[in-house]
């Protein structure tokens, strides 16, 4: 059962759109609550140091569902939330941005939160206790209605929570091939058991990555990661995200579906001098016409070798000054899977989830991500 705790419209069955473009967000991550302290560096071991602020705000995979649902996508929250302040304060800002829950409180327990330090160069550093938000019911991830139209993500962190982490992987790894699965490691995905994590990559549809996530799960450099993570998958599309240079799109070609190679028509050869006239000469007996030779073919039609390596797209990002990078990534999620949602084909989706990260680094705190109209007037004006 949905709560109501956003538009009754979020309660509707799923929206059947063409394989790929969702109609929702089914969120299967964790809201958690973050407390953000903006230090001049970190404190060595055994120190202490005085933040230069401090704020309370809803984080974690609010930033996604908030970025999300502020182009128009319509989300629902499937991750737990607890009994206490911090489960109230998540509560309460999934309803500000209209946005449905599928679970009831949690008694037992309240919602965990996380102490992230911000830099000056707006690094941010984390420590996290889960709570609530990890769902550890056995069985609990079962009655979570999806299905053909949903779009649902999954978040490394909640993979990683012992227990639970597992249950959700099964979960995830099970959905219906309608349903797209988006996948974020998270920073955590070295602790990813690989018997849980490697099921759901196999399945996910998109999987999208920061450049140190990208090296983890690959052990090269982000630029050489985006081909191995294809090759590791079995049926996703990649996303490697490079922070102020944008990100790399590889994309996988359709099973079965041939790849143009082009091949170069060679140069001409220059025109020889003309020869002088020779004497004429008796005709000699006609010699057999010669078989024409075949004109060279302009490309050729191959099948792609399953772990032929793919030339990833670079697609650069706006050039902004940087104050804080919390939730950059999630901005970025949840802004290409609402433009996936509006029709946009993945290169023009990842060009415009670039710029909703670029434009949410420059205002402080994790939910900058901005609305529809306002990330259209930003575009407009550069």
């Amino acid at each position: 059962m949905i709560s109501p705790n956003g538009p009754s419209r979020l309660s509707d069955p799923a929206i059947a759109l063409p394989a790929g473009r969702p109609g929702r967000l089914v969120f299967a991550g964790e809201a958690i609550v973050d407390v953000l302290m903006r230090v001049s560096g970190l404190p060595p071991r055994g120190g202490d140091l005085l933040a230069t602020s401090a704020e309370v705000v809803v984080g974690g995979g609010f930033n996604v569902m908030a970025a999300a649902a502020r182009q128009g996508l319509p989300v629902l929250y499937a991750g737990g939330h607890g009994t206490g302040p911090w489960g109230d304060l998540v509560r309460a800002a999934l309803a500000a941005e209209g946005i449905g829950l599928l679970r009831p409180p949690d008694p037992s327990r309240d919602t965990g939160f996380d102490v992230a330090l911000v830099e000056p160069d707006a690094e941010r550093t984390f420590v996290t206790s889960l709570g609530a938000e990890s769902a550890a019911e056995p069985g609990s991830w079962d009655t979570v209605p999806v299905g053909s139209g949903d779009a649902v993500y999954v978040s490394g962190y909640g993979l990683v929570a012992p227990g639970s982490g597992a249950d959700l992987g099964r979960w995830a790894a099970a959905l219906p091939p309608a349903v797209l699965l988006f996948v974020d490691p998270g920073p955590l995905v070295a602790q990813i058991p690989p018997e849980v994590l490697d099921p759901v990559l196999a399945r996910c549809d998109w999987l999208s990555a920061n450049a140190r996530e990208a090296a983890l799960l690959t052990g090269v450099t982000a630029h050489e990661a985006a081909p191995r993570l294809l090759a590791r998958t079995a049926r996703a599309n990649v996303l490697v995200r490079l922070g102020p240079d944008g990100c790399l799109l590889a994309i996988r070609p359709p099973a079965g579906q041939a790849t143009r190679v082009p091949v170069p028509n060679p140069a001409p050869a220059p025109n020889p001098a003309p020869a002088p006239n020779p004497a004429p000469a008796p005709n000699p007996a006609p010699a057999p016409n010669p078989a024409p030779a075949p004109n060279p073919a302009p490309a050729r039609d191959t099948a792609p070798a399953p772990d032929a390596p793919t030339s990833p797209l670079h697609i650069p990002a706006p050039t902004v000054h940087a104050v804080d990078t919390t939730g950059a990534g999630d901005a970025h999620a949840g802004v290409f899977l609402a433009a996936l949602a509006d029709g946009l084909a993945p290169a023009d989706a990842a060009r415009r989830a670039n710029a909703a990260a670029a434009l949410a680094v420059t205002r402080r705190g994790p939910a900058t991500s901005p609305d529809r109209a306002e990330l259209n007037a930003w575009l407009a004006r550069r």
